[in-house]
């Protein structure tokens, strides 16, 4: 039961293995050539993820919601599809280490826009690439280039907006999942009955005989980023998952 669980979660890497396995077996040494070719890439990942994912955990951990949302989010109009660009323009780095960046962005509520933006650039318009274009290729050629290609990002990115919803995404399920898990917890012991977590979050809390009480039982998604200010600003920590 367990394996067939594992399987479901791993389809992609249950679909590799067993290619692998189909190699070995109909072309042995295409197989044992394709092995080295992916544990170099494999090599090259563990040297790479290691510090994308200690670097999105510290932006993730010091880098308020608020931030993200007004440089990012789907409001943040031109100024956030420049930032995009230019964060994915000086970017430094293979193209999957911006996969777990751009995960970490759309948690803290950036727009699918400006993932696509991020992405596209990440992975054709680096500046040191620009460089050695012009080098190679003629300033001439690069600047043309150039131009098409960030119309192209544009245009792209617009269209994958309209054609996927923020909703469907699996990171956006597993926020809602993991705060339909949560429970609101409240320290009456604690509580001053100040009456900032009502004023931060009425849709959570109200103040009844001088103490906070919880209206919802659970978090959802609605709310939740209220709900977090109305927990960071509780002078004496009383509201608790």
């Amino acid at each position: 039961m367990k394996l067939t669980k594992t399987i479901k979660k791993n389809k992609l890497l249950t679909g590799v293995f067993l290619t692998y396995v189909f190699l070995l077996i109909v072309m042995p040494n295409k197989a044992v050539e394709s092995f080295k070719n992916s544990m170099y890439y494999v090599k090259e990942m563990l040297e790479i993820i290691p510090v994308i994912f200690l670097l999105t955990s510290l932006i993730e951990a010091w880098v308020p919601r608020e931030v993200i949302i007004n440089s990012f989010g789907e409001k943040s109009g031109i100024k956030g599809s420049i930032f995009s660009f230019i964060l994915g323009s000086f970017s430094a780095g293979p193209i999957y280490a911006a996969f777990p960046v751009c995960k970490m962005l759309v948690k803290k509520g950036a727009s699918i826009f400006n993932i696509v933006i991020i992405l596209s650039t990440w992975a054709v318009v680096k500046v040191p690439m620009l460089i050695n274009e012009a080098k190679f290729l003629g300033i001439e050629f690069m600047i043309a280039r150039w131009l098409l290609t960030t119309i192209s990002i544009f245009i792209m990115a617009y269209i994958v907006f309209l054609v996927i919803k923020k909703e469907n995404l699996p990171i956006d399920k597993e926020l809602k999942d993991k705060s339909s898990e949560n429970k609101i917890k409240i320290k009456e012991e604690y509580c001053i009955g100040c009456g900032v977590c009502a004023k931060l979050c009425p849709d959570c809390f109200v103040i009844i005989d001088g103490k906070a009480k919880n209206i919802k039982e659970k978090i959802e998604p609605d709310y939740v980023e209220n709900f977090e200010k109305a927990m960071k600003k509780c002078p004496t920590k009383a509201i608790y998952l």
